[in-house]
């Protein structure tokens, strides 16, 4: 997300820190301790999926492939370790990502004329069930799919964001003050 890795475990971040790529969580990723390494790649899975769902549908792709090349990507993402390639001095995680994701698209579609769909492979749980509906509801956009992936991810950090500020807000004394 965009606050501290405190707040990745539920910690209050301090107000003036505001920070696009957690590159700590993205070396806990990548990192050889198992425990650590899969709450990051967790986290990360939570804060992507969406923007990686749309920039696929905004590539031209179906639902169900969309749906379908958006579990497979976050697959190989974990079974590959691709995460452990991402390079801070490179620059932002998200732009890391995004270019993996087009590569990956890339292989896909060039398997696409040798291969069926459907075959062997890893489920990883994504609430893709929702994402349809999420897309659907978007307005109509004339941005390239890129830009719609940078739009994406900055909605996701505000969401994550303002829960998390909610969180705090119910946990003070004001909590009677919010509305149902």
């Amino acid at each position: 997300m965009a606050t501290s890795e405190g707040t990745l475990r539920g910690e209050a971040a301090p107000a003036q820190v505001f920070v696009t790529t957690h590159w700590s969580v993205v070396l806990a990723a990548a990192g050889s301790d198992p425990p650590r390494a899969q709450a990051a790649l967790s986290q990360l899975c939570r804060v992507y999926w969406y923007p990686i769902y749309h920039f696929v549908r905004r590539q031209g792709y179906s639902t169900h492939d969309a749906q379908d090349f958006t579990q497979e990507f976050f697959a190989r993402l974990l079974e590959k370790n691709w995460v452990a390639r991402a390079d801070q001095s490179r620059g932002r995680f998200r732009s890391f990502l995004l270019l993996v994701l087009k590569r990956f698209l890339a292989v896909e579609w060039r398997k696409a004329n040798t291969e069926k769909r459907g075959g062997p492979g890893r489920c990883v749980a994504l609430p893709l069930d929702t994402a349809e509906t999420r897309y659907a509801r978007e307005p109509a956009d004339t941005g390239t799919p890129e830009q719609a992936f940078e739009k994406q991810w900055a909605l996701t950090l505000l969401e994550t964001v303002l829960c998390q500020l909610r969180a705090e807000y119910e946990q003070s004394s004001r909590a009677a003050f919010l509305t149902p």
